[in-house]
């Protein structure tokens, strides 16, 4: 991997009025900053996740567990012991949108490559993932690394 920071942008869409962006930049000491804005949500409190699969042809039912590459158990975002893509909560106020910043250590990071062909980059990877905010299923409708 450069030793510069790296970055991605994911658009995210669904079958609702959630529409949002989220910037993934992962810097040179490990550490992955989601953030964003999602608009279109319930006020209230969302749990934010990163599934294994971008299959939706079946709802929630198809996309997987969540990102898990190591076999941990599930945990809060801040134990050691968790799967990568357990992210935790985001809050959407009153008009219904969420800011999201979310600053971790595990769900992006080259961590998880041991054993994987090293040409393949987490980018590769996030392609292909579901994000999943409850109770909304949105999809990656583009993804680029900039």
């Amino acid at each position: 991997m450069a030793t510069g920071s790296v970055k991605a942008v994911a658009l995210i869409t669904g079958a609702t009025s959630v529409r949002g962006s989220l910037h993934f930049i992962q810097e040179p000491n490990g550490s992955t900053h989601v953030t964003g804005r999602i608009s279109g949500l319930s006020p209230g409190l969302h749990g934010f996740h990163i599934h294994a699969l971008g299959d939706t042809t079946n709802g929630c039912n198809s996309t997987g567990p969540h990102f898990n590459p190591l076999k941990k158990d599930h945990g809060a975002p801040c134990d050691n012991e968790r799967h990568a893509g357990d992210l935790g909560n985001i809050i959407a106020g009153s008009d219904g949108v969420a800011e999201v910043s979310i600053k971790d250590l595990q769900v992006l990071t080259n961590n998880y490559r041991k054993g994987l062909d090293d040409s393949l980059s987490w980018f590769g990877f996030l392609s292909t993932f579901m994000i999943l905010i409850t109770p909304f299923l949105w999809m990656l409708e583009s993804f680029s690394i900039i």
